[in-house]
């Protein structure tokens, strides 16, 4: 994978991907303030795909499961400005701002595209990179400066960013049940639902009466045939989508738990969409 990334400070990146995709399954332990210069990414959460494209601007807020697909298109690499907004930078930023956010508010992705003032300031920072040294407190200033801008066009962005609470212990059950496609360590979805490791498996054996993996692989194979056979997706597409991390471990998955391919099972819709008269050529 050809990637490289360019670092004003620890908090502010320029990234590029030049291969075909790259994708991980990740938890965002920060806010993060996105703006595409080129390519594209889909972000897959629990109840949702966002895409997103040149010149979009998004906040992704910290603690949120999600698989990121980067793709390069039009010829262009995947490339985007990241600007991390830390939890000891936001609580400098409130502390002597009187806002008491709204803790039962459900973060997600806030969209901000084209927005010219988030665009000049994020835009701004391009010469910067190419530079061997930038003052700290410029950085800082930049940062405090995107902070405002998104407390100017958000009214309710305090709603997250100044909520520092850590995740507290919650019902395991519905969070599995919501979060299975993400491809992510134990211990971190232990963390996500207010729990240990060796809390999260106890709990997890008690509730399922399984093992978290066995438990993880046969949802996301599940998972996986209703997306091929009723939405009729691409397996390439569904494997990532769904957990896994290549596409050769799902097709073995796949095929040791239904008894055929996910190749055949494509084929076998294609075939009853022609019978039926239904396939568009």
């Amino acid at each position: 994978m050809e990637f490289e990334a360019k670092y004003i400070t620890p908090d502010i990146k320029l990234s590029s991907y030049e291969d075909k995709f790259f994708k991980s399954d990740i938890i965002f332990d920060q806010h993060m303030l996105v703006w595409f210069i080129s390519g594209e990414t889909k972000i897959v959460q629990a109840d949702t795909i966002h895409i997103f494209k040149k010149g979009d601007i998004f906040l992704i807020p910290r603690n949120q499961l999600a698989t990121i697909i980067n793709y390069p298109k039009d010829g262009e690499p995947h490339k985007t400005v990241v600007m991390h907004l830390t939890t000891a930078r936001l609580k400098d930023f409130y502390a002597n701002l009187d806002i008491k956010p709204k803790t039962s508010i459900s973060p997600k992705i806030n969209h901000y595209n084209n927005h010219p003032l988030l665009e000049s300031c994020l835009t701004s920072l391009i010469p910067y990179f190419d530079m061997t040294a930038l003052p700290e407190d410029i950085a800082s200033l930049k940062i405090t400066e995107a902070i405002t801008i998104l407390r100017t066009i958000d009214k309710e962005i305090d709603n997250i960013l100044a909520n520092f609470e850590e995740p507290g212990k919650i019902d395991l059950v519905h969070f599995m049940e919501r979060n299975f496609m993400f491809n992510m360590p134990l211990d971190r979805l232990g963390y996500l639902t207010g729990r240990s490791l060796s809390t999260f498996n106890r709990d997890f054996r008690k509730y399922f009466n399984t093992t978290p993996q066995k438990w993880l692989t046969t949802k996301r194979l599940e998972l996986a045939h209703y997306e091929l056979t009723k939405n009729k997706k691409k397996a390439i597409d569904v494997c990532y989508e769904v957990g896994f991390e290549n596409l050769s471990h799902f097709s073995f998955a796949f095929k040791k738990q239904f008894g055929y391919t996910a190749t055949e099972l494509v084929t076998a819709n294609l075939n009853v969409l022609a019978k039926n008269g239904d396939l568009i050529v």
